[in-house]
């Protein structure tokens, strides 16, 4: 089972979460036939937006993630709600590209850096949040790192990983947020820092069973930690006829006759899970008729 801890530091203002997201990195390789260097890009992006969603106190908001850095993956985009549930797709996801070394995926070179990253924060008001930086790395969790410090003025550590196994399925996903509250000193930096250098990459400590919040123990173990709240994540897409008729409706009564004279009939499908709705000639002339 996926899911997402929050943790807080009893003795410093430090706040931090995980995700163990191995479940949702597999189904989206699986609905979008990723080959590894894009599962990684994808994965990375779903789990960092996936714990970005979960930071929302807002009921039903939304945060949106879109990366674009010019290289051959081409655009990636991840959407998660306030429980921390996500979706998303790449746009090349059968891209191939040569390892930057043993065993390691080179999604910088995949991603590119010549494009930016944009956070977008729907938050139910009548403006969502958009932010919007420089792409550092294109090895995303960078580029999370530097968004926070650019864009919301938060000192932040991020670290995610996919581990994608010989079969191309998800052996290990997951990652984690650290972020420093007002009043950190010189010495809780430098505690955290030793704590990244020490832990190195975090797919190694997942492959080999560690949950999450013990991951964070591990990074933070110079602090006291409370384990605030445990909470369930996944793969989860809300399209449906519905949605897709809304769409076909927006096109305007005009553009509905068009499509009806040229095709016929309208296949729709979901750029998040694939799912095909098809809306036959009788359907779009009910929709055109009702505009």
């Amino acid at each position: 089972m996926d899911y997402i801890v929050r943790m807080i530091a009893k003795d410093a203002p430090i706040k931090a979460m995980a995700i163990q997201g191995r479940g949702l990195v597999q189904r989206a390789r699986e609905i979008h036939s990723t080959l590894p260097v894009a599962t990684a890009a994808l994965g990375r992006t779903l789990m960092a937006t996936s714990m970005l969603g979960a930071q929302l106190k807002e009921q039903d908001g939304s945060v949106t993630v879109r990366i674009n850095g010019g290289g051959p993956l081409g655009s990636i985009l991840a959407v998660a709600d306030s429980a921390g549930n996500v979706r998303g797709y790449v746009q090349n996801g059968q891209v191939d590209i040569p390892l930057k070394g043993p065993a390691k995926l080179d999604v910088g070179s995949a991603v590119g850096t010549d494009g930016a990253l944009t956070v977008i924060k729907d938050l139910r008001l009548k403006e969502p949040y958009v932010g919007t930086i420089p792409l550092v790395s294109g090895e995303i969790a960078e580029d999370i790192t530097a968004y926070f410090a650019e864009s919301e003025q938060i000192p932040t550590a991020c670290a995610l990983g996919v581990l994608v196994d010989t079969d191309l399925s998800v052996a290990a996903a997951g990652g984690y947020l650290i972020q420093l509250l007002p009043g950190a000193s010189d010495q809780d930096i430098d505690k955290i820092e030793a704590g990244i250098a020490r832990v190195g990459q975090v797919t190694t400590h997942l492959n080999q069973g560690m949950a999450p919040e013990d991951l964070l123990r591990t990074v933070l173990a110079d602090f006291d930690l409370e384990l605030l709240e445990q909470s369930p994540v996944e793969y989860r897409c809300y399209c449906s006829r519905e949605r897709m008729k809304n769409a076909l409706l927006s096109m305007g009564k005009q553009e509905l006759l068009a499509l009806i004279a040229d095709q016929g009939r309208a296949e729709m499908t979901c750029q998040f899970c694939d799912a095909v709705h098809v809306f036959e000639k009788e359907d779009l002339e009910e929709l055109a008729a009702s505009l």
